[in-house]
C-alpha cells in the first residue's frame, strides 16, 4: 500500500515545505487547510478544505479521506498581536481542541502509522525566564502557560490508544517563502526595505541590543518531517531543529541590503510593526510602480511584523538571556542537514522578489 500523508496547516510555512518534501519522494499528499495553499503545485498533492476549529466540519472532511497512513500537524491558532496571546487561555485551549478534532476524526476511517507534531523553542520557557544553555530535549519540562503541553499530552495518550507512533519537532525561528503567515521574517523585511526606499531612506537596522541567534531554513524542517516519518529511531522522540550555526542580525544586514538592492543605513531604533502598518497607501503605490502581486500589507505580513519586533529585540538596550538549543540529538540519530543562515535568508528574499511579492 502506498504511503499517504495528510499535511494539516498546509498553507503555512512548515506545512507547505513538508508537502513538497513528501511529494518529491513519491508520497501521495493531501494538503489540508482552510484556504488553498499558494505554493503547492505538484502532481502528487491534492487539496482538502478543513476547519480544525469546527469539530463537526473537521469530522465531515476527514470522513472523505481514505488510506491516510501518516499525519504532519503544522496548524496553529494565534491571536492578534501574536506574543501576548501565547499565554492566553483561549489561544491555548483552541490549539488543544484543534489537534483533538483532527486526530479523533482521522482515526475513524484510517489506520495511522505515524504523526509528526510541531512545537517550538518556546517549550523551553524563554518567555518566563532564562533557558538552560543549550536547551536539550532531555531536560525536564518547563511548566508555563502554552499549548504545547496540552497537545503533547493528548497526542501521547491518543497514540497509545490507537496504536500509532509519533515524533515531535522543535524548530527555531523558521525562515521560508510564505507571506501572510504568523511568523516568517523575509516578507516583513522585504516590505520594510521597500517602504524605506520609497521614502528616500536607507535600510537601517531597526532593532535593539545585538545578540547571537539561531534560525532554521524551512526546507530543512520539511525534510525532517519526511525523515521522522520514515525512520524507526524517531518514534516517540523529540528533536530540536536549527541550521547548525548562530548569527547576528547586524552582521547579516549588509547582505540583506545587497540582496534587495537598497542602500545600507545606520541603525535606527523603531518598531517594524508600527512602521509597516502605518504605510498602507505608500505600499499600494509601490505595488503599482513595480507591478507587484496585488497584496495589501496585511496579506503579506500576516502577524509576522509583531514577530519581527521580538526577533530584532526592539526596545531592548540590555543583553537578554541567550536562546540556544542543541541539535546534537537529531544529528546523532542520522539527520544531519544544515544551512548557511545568511544565504538562507537572502535566498528567500530573492524568491519573494522573483514571485513579485516585494520589489
Amino acid at each position: 500500500m502506498q504511503n499517504k500523508v495528510l499535511i494539516v496547516g498546509a498553507s503555512g510555512l512548515v506545512g507547505t515545505a513538508a508537502a513538497i518534501s513528501f511529494a518529491r519522494k513519491g508520497w501521495q499528499v493531501i494538503a489540508a487547510s482552510r484556504r488553498r495553499p499558494e505554493l503547492l503545485d505538484h502532481a502528487n498533492i491534492d487539496f482538502a478544505v478543513m476547519d480544525l476549529q469546527d469539530r463537526d466540519a473537521c469530522a465531515a472532511a476527514c470522513a472523505k479521506l481514505r488510506g491516510i497512513t501518516h499525519v504532519v500537524y503544522t496548524a496553529v491558532y494565534e491571536l492578534p498581536g501574536l506574543v501576548d496571546g501565547w499565554s492566553d487561555p483561549v489561544q491555548i485551549n483552541t490549539n488543544g481542541q484543534m489537534l483533538e478534532n483532527l486526530l479523533d476524526a482521522v482515526t475513524v476511517c484510517n489506520r495511522l502509522q505515524h504523526v509528526t507534531l510541531l512545537q517550538g523553542t518556546k517549550a523551553y520557557g524563554a518567555m518566563v525566564g532564562p533557558m538552560r544553555i543549550p536547551a536539550r530535549e532531555s531536560q525536564p519540562r518547563v511548566e508555563h502557560p502554552n499549548f504545547y503541553w496540552l497537545q503533547e499530552d493528548f497526542l501521547r495518550a491518543h497514540a497509545k490508544t490507537h496504536n500509532y507512533t509519533f515524533t515531535i519537532l522543535r524548530p527555531q525561528m523558521i525562515v521560508g517563502p510564505n507571506h501572510g503567515v504568523v511568523m516568517n521574517l523575509p516578507p516583513v523585511v522585504g516590505v520594510y526595505a521597500a517602504l524605506r526606499q520609497a521614502e528616500g531612506l536607507p535600510l537601517a537596522f531597526p532593532g535593539g541590543v545585538d545578540r547571537a541567534l539561531e534560525a532554521v531554513d524551512v526546507r530543512l524542517v520539511g525534510d525532517s518531517c519526511l525523515w521522522a516519518a520514515t525512520h524507526e529511531c524517531a518514534e516517540g522522540e523529540t528533536y530540536n531543529l536549527t541550521n547548525g550555526e548562530v548569527f547576528s542580525w547586524r552582521d547579516m544586514w549588509p547582505a540583506i541590503a545587497q540582496t534587495l538592492d537598497v542602500p545600507l543605513g545606520k541603525d535606527e531604533s523603531l518598531s517594524v510593526a508600527d512602521y509597516v502598518t502605518q504605510r498602507e497607501l505608500l505600499w499600494q503605490e509601490i505595488v503599482v510602480r513595480h507591478n507587484l502581486a496585488p497584496n495589501t500589507l496585511r496579506q503579506i505580513v500576516g502577524e509576522s511584523h509583531h514577530y519581527a519586533d521580538l526577533c530584532f529585540a526592539h526596545g531592548m538596550s540590555e543583553p537578554t538571556p541567550p536562546i540556544f538549543v542543541s541539535t546534537v540529538k537529531i544529528h546523532q540519530a542520522g539527520f544531519t542537514q544544515t544551512y548557511n543562515s545568511e544565504k538562507s535568508f537572502c535566498y528567500w528574499l530573492s524568491d519573494l522578489r522573483r514571485r513579485h511579492i516585494i520589489p
